[in-house]
């Protein structure tokens, strides 16, 4: 689903009012193109807001959205939006953490969660799963490096199957934060 939120507030940079576009919900097999689509649709220029609340998806479309992001000069941020048009604390887990990464600057929201885990590969036909393993670890690195994330990152990915839940501090020190929003309000 997606949502437009023009509303002002830290979003102001510059004097200028920031637009917002949210999404919610899994990233499937052909969500970069219609996330492509969406801002095309929207029309947000650099320095415009894409929010995030996700449990993550297909890695491969969320790292094209996430260069999406980048080329376009968008930043991101983690939330959600109530009833009354209040940014509320959202949730941004597995493959979501690689679309946040693509923002030009990456916005923490108190109460917003990111959440890493360790990726499993799926080649077709059975192939070999070492070789599918080196190729998507080449990718993830080479595209955080492209994003200016840590690769440390990579390895707290790698410490479990579950959800791990990175706190402010980690996610600032791998430089997957960039910058802080003031209030819950973004």
């Amino acid at each position: 689903a997606v949502d437009l939120d023009p509303a002002p507030g830290p979003r102001r940079r510059n004097g200028r009012r920031v637009t917002a576009l949210a999404l919610r919900g899994k990233i499937g097999p052909a969500a970069a193109s219609w996330f492509r689509e969406r801002l095309d649709e929207v029309k947000l220029k650099p320095g415009d807001l894409v929010r995030l609340s996700s449990p993550g998806g297909d890695l491969g479309q969320s790292v094209i959205m996430g260069e999406i992001i980048r080329a376009r000069g968008l930043v991101t941020a983690v939330g959600t939006t109530d009833a009354s048009g209040q940014i509320r604390p959202g949730s941004c887990a597995s493959a979501c953490v690689f679309v946040y990464a693509g923002g030009t600057a990456r916005y923490d929201i108190a109460g917003s969660r990111l959440g890493v885990h360790r990726f499993t590969t799926r080649g077709p036909g059975g192939g070999d799963p070492v070789a599918d393993t080196q190729r998507v670890t080449g990718l993830v690195l080479a595209y955080l490096k492209r994003m200016g994330v840590s690769s440390s990152l990579v390895e707290e990915m790698s410490r479990t199957s579950d959800i791990r839940w990175l706190d402010a501090q980690e996610a600032s020190a791998m430089n997957l934060v960039t910058a802080s929003a003031r209030s819950p309000r973004g």
